[in-house]
């Protein structure tokens, strides 16, 4: 059952909802046009995102990543202050902190049984999802500065900035358009195909963890808590990874 559309913590619009501006500011900040842009830039500057042997290239992935969070972020909070909203409210509702980090890591084990649920039926019926059985990206951990690395861009690029994202493309859906249920199903859709890279199952994960997410911000009013549960599960995995 999708959230409510109206949370009392939502800061009002500072004008009134215009539905193709909501739909042209949503686009754009849905990371499919600055990530293509930007990785255009970063080719064209010299750097390429397959290694000669086929594999992902690190360099190419972690600028990308970084770029695209400051070039978002600076973009939505630019969208956000050209309508006099103010960020800090629309993002975390002025709760207290607190509360909302607790909610975020007692989530985690939620966030994990869905990966595991989902791992589980897809291989056991639909088994011809699981088309990529290596994770392309664990390639590039490699060394103990690698780890580190991704590390700080799984929590920078990944919690951080994805979450930040989806709250404000979730705000749009429901002030501007009046949809929050179905703004929770086209930015989780949107999550899971950017991460068919990793394989059909692994877009499906995405997706459902998208929406986890999602309904976490929409409940609380808040995106420190999906946050804080994307940054750890992110950084779980990534060191399952590493040390297995």
């Amino acid at each position: 059952m999708p959230p409510p559309d109206i949370d009392s913590s939502e800061p009002a619009p500072a004008e009134a909802p215009n539905p193709w501006r909501a739909w042209i500011e949503i686009v754009l900040c849905s990371g499919y046009p600055t990530q293509l842009l930007l990785g255009l830039a970063i080719q064209a500057a010299g750097l390429r995102p397959l290694r000669p042997d086929g594999s992902l290239s690190g360099p190419f992935i972690f600028t990308l990543s970084l770029l695209d969070t400051i070039v978002l972020l600076s973009l939505i909070f630019s969208l956000m202050r050209v309508r006099g909203e103010r960020p800090s409210l629309v993002f975390f509702g002025g709760r207290p902190a607190a509360p909302e980090i607790g909610a975020g890591i007692l989530s985690l084990p939620v966030v994990v049984a869905i990966v595991i649920a989902i791992s589980i039926l897809v291989r056991v019926l639909v088994p011809a999802l699981h088309d990529v059985p290596d994770n392309p990206l664990e390639a590039l951990l490699g060394s103990q500065t690698g780890l580190l690395a991704f590390l700080f861009v799984v929590i920078v690029a990944g919690g951080l900035r994805e979450e930040l994202q989806r709250a404000f493309l979730l705000h749009r859906f429901r002030t501007d358009l009046g949809h929050a249920g179905v703004g929770l199903a086209v930015t989780s859709v949107a999550f899971g195909l950017g991460h068919t890279l990793q394989g059909s199952d692994a877009a499906i994960i995405t997706a459902v963890l998208g929406a986890t997410w999602g309904a976490l911000y929409l409940m609380r009013g808040s995106a420190l808590a999906p946050i804080v549960s994307h940054s750890l599960f992110n950084s779980g995995e990534l060191l399952r990874a590493f040390f297995r």
